[in-house]
């Protein structure tokens, strides 16, 4: 069995770009960048899937991947303590107390 695609599957950009409420610059930068799926046709045209795009769409990014995570720690009694110890380390990075030439 094949599936055919049809013309309505595959956008241009300014299609896509309205089917994700961006501008066409901003697709644009980020077809570039490969941050959304497409492909280069010639210097001027772009070509969109709409199944690419809607798989894009439902993909979890890092972000929210490490915010879920950061969850997990919400309640754990140590973080608190390990914050401040980062604090403190950044602290005397940035002004040097406490740092000897041995400590790089």
């Amino acid at each position: 069995m094949s599936s055919k695609l049809s013309s309505l599957d595959v956008f241009t950009l300014e299609e896509a770009a309205d089917y994700l409420r961006l501008s066409t610059s901003v697709l644009l930068q980020k077809a570039n960048d490969g941050s959304i799926p497409g492909q280069p046709i010639d210097s001027d045209s772009w070509r969109f899937l709409k199944s690419a795009i809607d798989d894009w769409l439902g993909r979890p990014d890092d972000r929210s991947i490490l915010l879920r995570q950061a969850g997990i720690f919400a309640h754990d009694e140590t973080l608190q303590a390990m914050q401040d110890g980062i604090d403190r380390d950044r602290q005397q990075n940035r002004f040097g107390s406490e740092t000897t030439s041995g400590d790089a």
